[in-house]
């Protein structure tokens, strides 16, 4: 046959290794079922299922005792190697150690049926159950990735590693300088990064190759080298990376191949001759932005540009070719700046008011007017910052006090306009009443070691004041950045009361936790202090100045949420390119030498003739997160759940009654009591009206809301209960109020979009009301102002 003995040997072992994958399901599958129905016998050990579960127990059994074997053949074979692996292999032996135990306790417990050998063998039924699964778990990591389940999870849906460094390979192309290597280099590393690491690097070694370090690059894996420096025809890196989608050889084996550009920039690295100088190792293979203040000096002012922001917006206009536009009309600027301000409409009275006014300075004294409506500020920008700072009225762990609500605390630091250093000073080490945001929540039951309160701290704190995502580092080093998870539990060790076990994909590692802020250059954390000690050091240390990493994440938020698109996208990756680093940086200083002052922020921003001018239309998220993205303005943009639910209140009815008030400003500050008819929506439990139309699960921290409509926001609109009573309430009042139907029109009009209707809108609406408006015709004209997009968008 041509084949010795051993060589034959050989291929049956790594065959029947390959039957792994197709049996494991069978213990996972069996034995699972077997523990379900064994729960049904807990009052009744003769139940009828008992025959049907000896079954399930014996095959399953069976099969996990031939999985792990097989599963062992695979590994020896295919020559997988790793942390991943090695859990996977550890757990799934256990597990089968289990099974053949469990069938001596089923025999036992037959023979014998006492009390004590039935608990004994539920026990380890129910353990061998558990120990599948997990095996299974990590199983799955092996072949889909570690973040396989995660990524899905709703915190986790921004984690997909970012797309290569764009490379003008014509710099490359001549002798290299010893800077071009560096620069070589360091976009290869990136590519290797974002395409192998899930597969090649130290939590997954596939045919025994690694890629994330030098010298295991050029040591290559199971077969000998994979690179032969000035040779790329002869280099297996560049034939596997060539190969079309199908072929057996093709490298990435799962998921997307490397395009175009990055397989010539590895082939051009190759034929150079690989070159890898000494030191490039430290050097990131991601976007890192500096963490220190700089204020570039402005660009020099012109006629109608003298607002800083529009110096720096002008600039870069110039450079990219764009022009500035008329700003809005009166109507506009009163609408767009009231919702973004105080989120209320303004009225007919104010707009009549507005235009009548001369002042040239018309515009400004109206913005330092809403900033001035305490109460109406306060409770807008409530939800803003309820949103990420995960705080809410009603929900998971607030009967059980594992969790605390920070809501006086913080309508009084908005009301009170405190500066954002004390603000973020009180959050980070909590008087009672601020806790709330650090201590996380203590979840029931059992939780894996990425959701425990420190480790949450750490995960929002570097979240929201920092725009850094330490999600996938709080589990194993990032695949999406160069954060490691020692650093991770470093920094979750400041919020710790005795020191953290480092976990690593949820298995303790043994190795007890340093205490260190993220970057060491703010400061040190003294390792043996208090927990309030050390929350106390590391609030002074992140609100210097010299941080100017959480100065340019909170800028960067208020400007969002104001322009509808941040500087740098998304807003939790503050690493990203923003559109303009010297307009940011020099934000970012302005707020911190004029006293931190988040109010002098928006009003800065909205004085600003590029916030002034028209919004522009964006036809779907992509776009704004397009890498060739350009800043013309303001973007326009969805009202939120609670502006549009206050306006449906102003206009037609509240929609919420007492019950669903959770927050009463007043009973708080009595001065805070409104004239308002309705109560804020921003006071208000959630419900799933809101969520429909957008507020999300304050569990976790939220610090974007997605503008595009959805279906589920349709079905609300046009069936949702909620909004049906407050529209049968209205048309009761406006019929009561208005019995001619073309004054009923104007003054709708009026009141919901600041402006006449057209004649042929007011013939619609004649032919709809009728002589004399009923209430049931009134409330169809409701419905049909509030669908309007004039209605529903930020224009």
């Amino acid at each position: 046959m041509g084949f010795s003995l051993l060589e034959n040997g050989f291929w049956l072992s790594q065959l029947f290794g390959r039957l792994h994958p197709m049996l494991v399901h069978f213990p996972i599958a069996l034995l699972l079922v077997a523990a379900v129905m064994e729960l049904f016998t807990l009052k009744n050990s003769h139940h009828s299922f008992r025959s049907g579960i000896r079954f399930l127990v014996v095959l399953g059994a069976i099969s996990a005792v031939l999985s792990a074997a097989l599963g062992w053949l695979l590994a020896e074979n295919e020559g997988i190697t790793g942390s991943t692996l090695d859990l996977h292999r550890i757990i799934g032996l256990i597990s089968a150690g289990l099974s053949v135990f469990l069938l001596v306790l089923l025999r036992k417990s037959e023979l014998n049926p006492s009390t004590s050998s039935i608990k004994t063998y539920r026990f380890v039924l129910f353990l061998s159950s558990i120990g599948v699964g997990a095996a299974g778990h990590f199983g799955a990591a092996l072949t889909h990735g570690e973040n396989y389940l995660t990524e899905v999870f709703l915190q986790n849906s921004e984690q997909e590693a970012p797309q290569s460094l764009t490379v003008d390979l014509a710099n490359f192309t001549s002798e290299l300088s010893p800077e071009k290597e560096i620069q070589l280099i360091t976009n290869v590393r990136s590519v290797l990064a974002h395409n192998c690491y899930k597969c090649h690097s130290g939590a997954k070694i596939e045919g025994d190759l690694r890629l994330d370090e030098k010298e295991f690059v050029f040591a290559g894996g199971e077969n000998g080298p994979i690179i032969i420096p000035g040779n790329p025809d002869q280099s297996e890196l560049i034939r596997r990376i060539s190969l079309s989608k199908n072929h057996k050889d093709v490298m990435p084996e799962k998921g997307k191949l490397l395009n175009k550009e990055e397989i010539q920039l590895l082939t051009l690295w190759v034929e150079k001759g690989a070159p890898w100088p000494d030191g490039v190792a430290q050097q990131s293979v991601y976007r890192v932005a500096a963490l220190a203040p700089r204020k570039p000096k402005l660009p020099p002012t012109k006629p109608g540009l003298e607002n800083p922001i529009d110096r720096w917006v002008d600039q870069y206009f110039q450079e990219n070719q764009l022009s500035w536009n008329t700003p809005v009309d009166d109507r506009t600027f009163l609408r767009r700046t009231s919702l973004d301000i105080i989120g209320l409409l303004p009225s007919p009275q104010d707009l009549a008011a507005f235009q009548a006014d001369t002042n040239p300075n018309k515009r400004e004294i109206w913005i330092q007017n809403l900033l001035g409506r305490t109460d109406d500020y306060s409770q807008h920008w409530l939800t803003f910052w309820n949103d990420a700072l995960r705080n809410d009225y009603t929900g998971t762990g607030y009967i059980t006090r594992g969790r605390f609500a920070i809501t006086d605390w913080l309508y009084t630091s908005i009301r009170d306009n405190k500066p954002y250093d004390q603000f973020v000073k009180e959050l980070i080490n909590p008087n009672e009443k601020s806790k709330g945001f650090i201590e996380g929540i203590r979840w029931r039951g059992t939780v894996n070691a990425s959701q425990r309160t420190e480790m949450q701290a750490a995960q929002n704190v570097g979240q929201v004041l920092l725009g850094l995502n330490l999600k996938c580092a709080s589990c194993h080093d990032s695949f999406i950045s160069d954060w490691k998870l020692e650093q991770a539990y470093a920094f979750a060790n400041i919020f710790a009361d005795s020191t953290l076990e480092v976990s690593r994909c949820e298995q303790p590692t043994g190795k007890l936790a340093q205490t260190k802020i993220l970057w060491e250059e703010l400061g040190e954390i003294d390792s043996l202090a208090t927990k309030a000690e050390k929350l106390r050091q590391l609030a002074d240390q992140l609100v210097q100045p010299a941080n100017g990493r959480m100065y340019r994440t909170v800028v960067n938020r208020i400007w969002k949420q104001l322009m509808g698109r941040g500087m740098v996208e998304p807003v939790d990756e503050m690493d990203n390119e923003p559109w303009s680093q010297d307009l940011l940086d020099w934000l970012a200083v302005d707020f911190v030498e004029n006293g931190y002052d988040l109010k002098r922020l928006i009003y800065q921003i909205t004085t600003s003739k590029i916030y002034q001018s028209p919004s522009v239309a964006v036809s779907s998220a992509e776009k704004l997160m397009a890498e060739d993205f350009k800043f013309q303005g303001v973007i326009r943009r969805r009202i939120t759940a609670e502006q549009f639910s206050d306006a449906v209140a102003e206009i037609s009815a509240p929609l919420f009654d007492s019950v669903e008030i959770k927050f009463r400003p007043y009973q708080l500050i009595p001065e805070a009591k409104t004239n308002l008819s309705f109560a804020r929506a921003s006071l208000v439990a959630n419900n799933e009206f809101l969520k429909a139309l957008g507020r999300p699960n304050r569990e976790i921290v939220s610090t974007s809301r997605d503008s595009q409509a959805s279906l589920l926001q349709a079905l609300e609109l046009s069936n949702g209960e909620k909004l049906n009573k407050a529209l049968v309430k209205g048309g009761e009042k406006w019929a009561e109020t208005f019995s001619d139907p073309v004054i009923l029109t104007e003054n709708l009009y009026a009141k919901a979009l600041l402006r006449k209707p057209s004649p042929q809108e007011l013939e619609v609406a004649q032919k709809a009301l009728g002589p004399k408006p009923s209430p049931d015709a009134v409330q169809d004209l409701l419905w049909a102002v509030f669908l309007l997009p004039e209605f529903q968008l930020i224009y």
